[in-house]
């Protein structure tokens, strides 16, 4: 592969990272870049590997996500390249970070995870965040790995219900 075009998908990465104040998990990004078929998934995972090693981009693992965020130097380096990146696709950028705002923001700051316990139960840990700042963090201890995982699920799609009957039956 010529450098050229992974250049340019590493300065999507960026400019995504960069207009967003939250972060963007990999797939979300991928989302984006495959489903304009940019390139393909393993070219991706490249520059954002790539992209990472140099210390243009954090990622850390939440669970079974991968988020990611710009650091410093990347908008440094994004300031000197970014008009490398074409019109067209800065505005397709503008548009799906618009469209699909609220449900990025809500797929980052809702977390959950399960795991064995030592005492042999299972611990489902649900977290809501919002601006970085922790709504809740709940860990329920269940007695099989079924209960955990379908309370886990269960929480991506009702956090918001149980976050405002806690809130409601509480204050």
């Amino acid at each position: 592969m010529t450098q050229e075009p992974l250049t340019l998908y590493k300065l999507i990465i960026l400019y995504m990272l960069n207009r967003v104040d939250f972060p963007l998990t990999s797939a979300q990004v991928g989302d984006f870049i495959l489903d304009k078929g940019y390139t393909t998934f393993l070219t991706l995972q490249q520059a954002i590997f790539e992209l990472t090693d140099a210390g243009l981009i954090a990622a850390h693992s939440v669970g079974n996500r991968t988020h990611l965020i710009i650091t410093a130097e990347g908008k440094n380096t994004l300031s000197f390249f970014e008009n490398r990146i074409s019109d067209v696709i800065k505005q397709e950028i503008s548009s799906y970070l618009k469209e699909k705002e609220m449900h990025l923001r809500e797929e980052v700051s809702v977390t959950s995870e399960y795991y064995k316990s030592t005492a042999g139960e299972y611990d489902a840990r649900l977290i809501a965040k919002e601006k970085n700042v922790t709504l809740v963090d709940i860990t329920l201890s269940v007695p099989t790995e079924e209960s955990a995982a379908a309370i886990c699920d269960n929480w991506q799609r009702k956090n918001q219900e149980i976050y405002q009957f806690l809130v409601e039956q509480l204050f």
